[in-house]
């Protein structure tokens, strides 16, 4: 078996970068202090998660930039014609971040420099900071950006508005008032962008965790006409239809009673070890009397280190069947280590829900 290794996330916000960066800003404006620059952004750097290198490298610009004309309007105008130049990887989060960190006095200044910032990258990260200082001034401007002709600019509308984003704090407020950004989620609901789409998607998909009779009134309300709006909803209910929640499949037109035999469900190999591939396979059978809406999971029931299980679900499929009709279903997975889990030995329980029911069950045995 071959494990693969990849180079750590962070290392994408490395030295090399960050030198990088100084130069850029060095070569628009020669008084900036790549000398002070470099002293802040490296010190203790491989110590630093991701999101806090960027942190630190926002600082060194303050530091860098520490006598340049102008003041936060002196650095602002250096950082905006840096940006072209800095590609739309990690680096382009330094500028949106030091706007949220140092230019809150200038809240409406500050906002309308993180809607340029935002098409080279996002600043979905730096606008929460301006929103939890201020959250009615902070809505209103967003509003406003979600008609927006930049599609960029209308998914920040909706991203940076998102009450559990992750890698930033939570907003407790639009977390416990989600109306309170309805007009901004109204205003996306049948964007043509799939970009916009899927944060919309996202940003109702959080309400859920905490509001799901927010959500399934608020997807009522909006419809599935709309092949836009119908793709937003399906995306957003994903957790309560892992859920079996009755009424985000009726939603998607899947009745709760299935109708349908498994005439097999496979789980191979039945022991395996860290790497392998485990592979699925079922075939469904109708038994209704009519065409049948389904929606087709598995659960892998992953063991804990004190022995317990905590499943996920996985999509499998979505489908019509006809009366009487079959179909063979199967899908591989990697059994692989990632930074949010950890596979532990044991026997994993292994379940195949139809329209939020458990169809059958396996189990397979992983070894370390």
């Amino acid at each position: 078996m071959t494990t693969q290794t990849h180079a750590p996330l962070k290392d994408s916000m490395g030295p090399a970068q960050l030198r990088e960066l100084s130069a850029v800003l060095q070569s628009i404006c020669a008084r900036f202090d790549t000398g002070r620059f470099l002293s802040t952004a490296l010190d203790g750097l491989e110590t630093l998660t991701l999101m806090k290198r960027v942190r630190r490298a926002s600082d060194a610009v303050a530091a860098g930039a520490h006598d340049l004309p102008g003041g936060y309007e002196g650095v602002l105008a250096l950082l905006m014609e840096a940006a072209p130049r800095l590609g739309n990887g990690f680096m382009s989060l330094v500028a949106p971040d030091y706007v949220g960190q140092h230019g809150r006095q200038a809240f409406e200044r500050s906002m309308d420099a993180l809607k340029f910032f935002t098409p080279f990258g996002t600043s979905e990260f730096a606008v929460r900071e301006f929103l939890r200082d201020d959250l009615p001034r902070a809505l209103e401007i967003m509003t406003a950006w979600s008609r927006h002709p930049n599609d960029a600019v209308r998914r920040l509308a909706s991203e940076g508005t998102r009450p559990r984003l992750p890698w930033s704090f939570r907003l407790g407020a639009l977390e416990a008032s989600p109306a309170l950004a309805a007009p901004i989620l109204d205003n996306l609901r049948a964007d043509p962008s799939l970009y916009v789409r899927r944060s919309v998607a996202n940003h109702l998909n959080d309400i859920t965790k905490a509001n799901p009779a927010w959500v399934l009134a608020r997807a009522a309300q909006w419809g599935i006409e709309d092949p836009h709006t119908r793709w937003i909803i399906r995306h957003a209910l994903r957790t309560l239809v892992k859920q079996g929640s009755a009424q985000a499949l009726a939603m998607l037109g899947a009745e709760s009673t299935a109708d349908i035999e498994v005439d097999a469900f496979q789980v191979t190999p039945a022991r395996l070890v860290l790497g392998d591939t485990l592979t699925l396979a079922c075939t469904l059978r109708s038994t209704a009397s009519a065409p049948r809406r389904l929606i087709v999971l598995y659960r892998i029931g992953y063991v804990r280190r004190n022995g317990a299980a905590t499943f996920k679900a996985f999509r499998l499929k979505e489908l019509t069947l006809e009366p009487g009709q079959a179909i063979t279903l199967s899908r591989s997975q990697q059994i692989r280590d990632f930074m949010t889990r950890t596979h532990y030995a044991g026997r994993h329980a292994v379940q195949l829900c139809v329209n939020g029911s458990i169809a059958a069950q396996g189990w397979f045995d992983l070894a370390r």
